[in-house]
């Protein structure tokens, strides 16, 4: 795995940990910008596609999911927003394997 894919996982995994530790009301905003970013990333990436796909799009295009996402929260929270989003839709991928990215065949 690249350092820049196990980077991009590390932080979309932080940005789902800071979300777990929000007190709940605080979350809420929080959870409608994850959600908005996630349905984005669906639009854009669609439903078959690989976690490095994933991470080249976080890489280089990171403007449009915090610019959404500050919509629903803070300017200071939407980075944690956005990087769960993409952690969640990770889960998604077709190599991805339990939190990390699987080699391929």
């Amino acid at each position: 795995m690249s350092y820049a894919l196990e980077n991009a996982l590390f932080q979309w995994e932080e940005g789902e940990r800071r979300l777990r530790d929000l007190e709940p009301r605080e979350r809420i905003a929080l959870e409608r910008a994850v959600f908005a970013v996630t349905d984005e990333l669906r639009r854009r990436l669609g439903s078959a596609f690989s976690v490095g796909e994933l991470a080249d799009l976080y890489a280089t295009d990171p403007d449009w999911a915090t610019a959404l996402a500050q919509r629903y929260s803070p300017a200071t929270d939407s980075a944690w927003a956005v990087d769960a989003a993409f952690n969640r839709y990770a889960r998604e991928a077709v190599d991805f394997a339990g939190g990390r990215a699987r080699d391929p065949l």
